[in-house]
């Protein structure tokens, strides 16, 4: 299938919707370490216990990619230079929480969680702070003066959100960004753009969250958010039970993992292992079950 212009993807979506679960159910590459993939299937609830163990695998997985690719290192000394890396992440003062805000990632539905939650007179927090809370206004992170960031990183319930790289490439070119009529087109345009000045909407997460530098307490997964998000709020003495909106992830999963497939094949050998250089940190970094970009469509050893 060459050259899907965005109208007969967006048909197609509507097909998908009913039919694509099936396919990621059969996909040999899920039930990956520490993957859900198997399990989400309608009526599947997660436990807490399920969800703390899944925890651990992926912050182990994440540990093991920043020791082995080089990645620990000191916080730059620079103001300049810190500000820099934590540019995409947000807090909200009056619930402790901190997160790498990153487009086509859920981050619509958690944003609008958080205010509702915000707007909550009664929340309270158990965790005494070693510092007056605030309740700024302010939500960028790399706004706050550097004695304050550092009292959020180190006291702040820290939230990672987690995508397979290829559908948010895919959701972008959905949404309309660059003006390539094609997806094929649109994918040789981000490679020709390079890492260094890709924009937020499709530079990989590794690059945007920092996840080496800034330690994470929780990485969830995009498809899983309702029921990972559930467990985390109350576990940091949220009341969310009746705040907890449908999110959307889980049918949109099923969608583009049958979506992933057609555009895939649109795009040139030498693309997808472009591609999966491109996105090579966060293929080490995190488990994505049934991906498409993989190390292996590598020619050459991987490079850190």
């Amino acid at each position: 299938m060459r050259f899907l212009p965005r109208l007969v993807i967006s048909a197609a979506l509507g097909i998908a919707t009913f039919l694509s679960w099936r396919l990621l159910l059969r996909s040999p590459a899920a039930g990956q370490e520490g993957d859900l993939a198997l399990k989400a299937e309608e009526g599947f609830t997660l436990t807490l216990d399920t969800f703390l163990h899944i925890q651990q695998l992926r912050k182990k997985r994440l540990r093991a990619f920043c020791s082995r690719s080089g990645k620990v290192t000191p916080p730059p000394s620079s103001w300049e230079e810190r500000a820099r890396l934590l540019l995409n992440l947000r807090v909200s003062t009056k619930l402790d929480l901190l997160y790498c805000q990153v487009p086509s990632t859920g981050m619509e539905e958690w944003q609008q969680l958080l205010e509702k939650l915000e707007e909550n007179e009664n929340v309270t927090l158990p965790v005494a702070l070693p510092y007056p809370r605030q309740h700024a206004p302010e939500t960028q992170l790399s706004k706050f003066n550097l004695t304050e960031i550092e009292a959020m990183l180190g006291s702040y319930t820290k939230v990672l959100f987690v995508r397979d790289p290829f559908q948010r490439l895919i959701s972008t070119f959905m949404q309309g960004m660059g003006s390539s009529p094609s997806f094929s087109s649109f994918v040789q345009d981000v490679l020709d753009s390079g890492q260094h000045n890709a924009p937020t909407a499709w530079n990989p997460l590794v690059s945007l969250c920092q996840p080496c530098l800034v330690q994470y307490d929780y990485v969830v997964m995009f498809g899983f958010l309702r029921q990972e998000l559930g467990h985390l709020l109350r576990r940091a003495g949220l009341p969310v039970d009746s705040h907890l909106p449908e999110f959307t992830d889980t049918q949109v999963r099923w969608t583009y993992s049958w979506l992933s497939e057609q555009m895939f094949s649109e795009l040139s050998l030498q693309q997808k292992k472009q591609l999966s250089h491109f996105y090579r940190w966060d293929l080490a970094a995190f488990s994505f079950s049934g991906s498409l970009l993989s190390s292996d469509l590598l020619s050459t050893p991987e490079t850190w």
